[in-house]
């Protein structure tokens, strides 16, 4: 049986803009997660350090 491609299913049911928007929404949501592992990594890194 052969499943849909669902990304493309995805696609298709948006506007461009739309598209843009949620591909836009995804990036910042992964370069702040990725920048918050960072600052709180910094934060470990220096209470380890200080005992």
């Amino acid at each position: 049986m052969a499943f849909p491609n669902l990304r493309r299913l995805f696609i298709e049911a948006r506007t461009d803009d739309e598209e843009r928007e949620v591909s836009r929404r995804a990036f910042y949501n992964a370069v702040l997660f990725m920048g918050s592992v960072a600052v709180f990594s910094l934060i470990a890194q220096r209470m380890n350090a200080s005992k």
